[in-house]
């Protein structure tokens, strides 16, 4: 049997991909490092589709169609080099590698243009929607070169989520784009999971909510402007009672939340690219303290609170509604924003509305949000930010004073809110005339001669501070 695409690595991921491929009709070539797990597969879903069942790298090559097409999903990092090693003897001119494990989108330009010197394809794909997705549909973001997505993209329209009947998947851009793209897609998917949780925080902490009874708000919450994926399940989880103790789930639960190093490595390149994505990275780093559980205990010992007795206003529950919809907002303009960055960086060509259609099924971030976003960006005028679009600057205005109002409140009730509080300094220092940057000008050229630029003139200048104080053009500083 000639298979039409072939599977490496049959943990969970990769067998649910391989069983969505055949279920679709597709002849599938398994293989694994350890052959139970493709027996496993085959004892329990062989019914699924068409498999071909191989021991070895060589088989798996020699049972699929040319241009031969396999897919690579195993760890990231060195992992995903070692299979490529193997692999590249066995495959000719023309042939498809394909990794949609979270590879970093670097790794990902690297390995494209080594195979491409030695014509072969090899496309980083982006895999969204958990184990459910890889399964029943996943949002799918493919880099690569275009002539791969001819051959590959047939087969991961087939499989992927589809939305008002289109699939969510398309081809994002060369090389490693599309990891690229799903990696912001997972920094705004950490904010969004931190705002949440802040969201929960305050309706608890701030107006005496129990999670029973915030199930039925997010659940309510998920009918309006705010529905997506994370506010559903976020209703399920805080509905949930613990069979053991008959507590709500989420209070047995440890307050340290991992990462597996996908929104960092968002935040990482966005401080390289330049991009302001504070949202995103206030929540890695929400993250990272909750897990200092040594340093949170003894803060609790020393720390001084001094909160403010502050009357919650009848308003707060819809006010944190409003200033959740407006930080969800600010996640996604940051994530876009980025992605502009990086497409004037690596030279790729981004369609922000195409993107945002991908994310509106099958991922994690998945929101009825992502239409009038795909709207924003599918416009004639398409707007420098997310926030300029007008259905989102009128949006903004509607909400921005319970946004203010919410904000203000946590502070005085000594709440922590850093992905709603960073969200709204990025949108107030995005409107405002001035800002301090100014100062910062003046203290760069004053201690290291870092020049800066005036209002009224064009070109760059100095002031002598060590002497008169005057000041001289730059150039007649070097």
């Amino acid at each position: 049997m000639s298979a039409h695409i072939g599977v490496t690595g049959l943990a969970v991921m990769g067998a649910n991909l391989a069983r969505n491929l055949a279920r679709n009709g597709f002849t599938v070539a398994l293989h694994n490092r350890s052959v139970e797990k493709t027996d496993v597969l085959l004892e329990k879903h062989g019914h699924d589709g068409d498999f071909v069942r191989t021991e070895t790298l060589q088989e798996l090559v020699d049972s699929l169609e040319k241009p031969r097409r396999v897919l690579i999903m195993v760890k990231a990092g060195k992992p995903v080099d070692s299979v490529i090693e193997q692999l590249e003897p066995l495959l000719e001119p023309g042939d498809i590698i394909i990794d949609a494990g979270n590879s970093h989108y670097e790794d990902t330009r690297r390995r494209e243009a080594a195979l491409a010197a030695k014509d072969l394809h090899f496309v980083g794909i982006g895999v969204s929607g958990g184990e459910e997705g890889a399964l029943n549909g996943p949002s799918i973001m493919p880099g690569g070169s275009k002539e791969s997505y001819d051959a590959l993209g047939p087969l991961l329209e087939k499989i992927a989520a589809q939305v008002d009947g289109k699939p969510c998947c398309a081809w994002i851009g060369t090389d490693g784009a599309g990891h690229f793209v799903k990696m912001v897609h997972n920094g705004i998917e950490y904010a969004d999971m931190q705002v949440i949780g802040e969201a929960f925080d305050l309706l608890r902490s701030g107006a005496g909510i129990e999670p029973a009874e915030q199930s039925k708000i997010f659940a309510e919450w998920n009918q309006g402007d705010l529905a997506s994926f994370l506010i559903e399940i976020s209703a399920e989880v805080l509905g949930h009672v613990d069979s053991k103790t008959g507590k709500p789930f989420v209070d047995v639960l440890v307050d340290a939340a991992g990462q597996k190093g996908t929104g960092r490595w968002t935040v990482i390149s966005a401080l390289e690219l330049g991009s302001p994505t504070s949202g995103i990275a206030e929540s890695v780093f929400a993250r990272a303290l909750s897990s200092q559980a040594e340093q949170r205990k003894l803060a609790q010992e020393l720390l001084a609170g001094e909160e403010i007795d502050v009357e919650v206003p009848a308003t707060f529950v819809e006010d944190v509604r409003q200033a959740l919809y407006a930080s969800k907002l600010v996640s996604y303009a940051q994530g876009l924003d980025m992605l502009t960055s990086a497409a004037k960086e690596y030279g790729w060509d981004l369609k922000l509305d195409e993107i945002a259609s991908l994310w509106r099924g099958g991922c994690i971030i998945r929101a009825e949000l992502l239409k009038e976003i795909t709207k924003a960006y599918a416009a004639e005028e398409k707007p420098a930010n997310l926030l300029f679009a007008p259905a989102f600057t009128k949006a903004i205005a509607e909400v921005l004073p319970a946004w203010r109002r919410v904000v203000a409140t946590a502070v005085q009730l000594g709440i922590p809110v850093p992905v709603f509080s960073s969200s709204l300094a990025y949108y107030d220092g995005l409107r405002r005339k001035r800002l301090p940057a100014a100062v910062i000008q003046g203290q760069r050229d004053l201690f290291g001669a870092h020049t800066y630029g005036r209002v009224d003139a064009e070109g760059t200048f100095h002031t002598l501070w060590g002497e008169d104080k005057s000041e001289i053009a730059a150039v007649d500083t070097h």
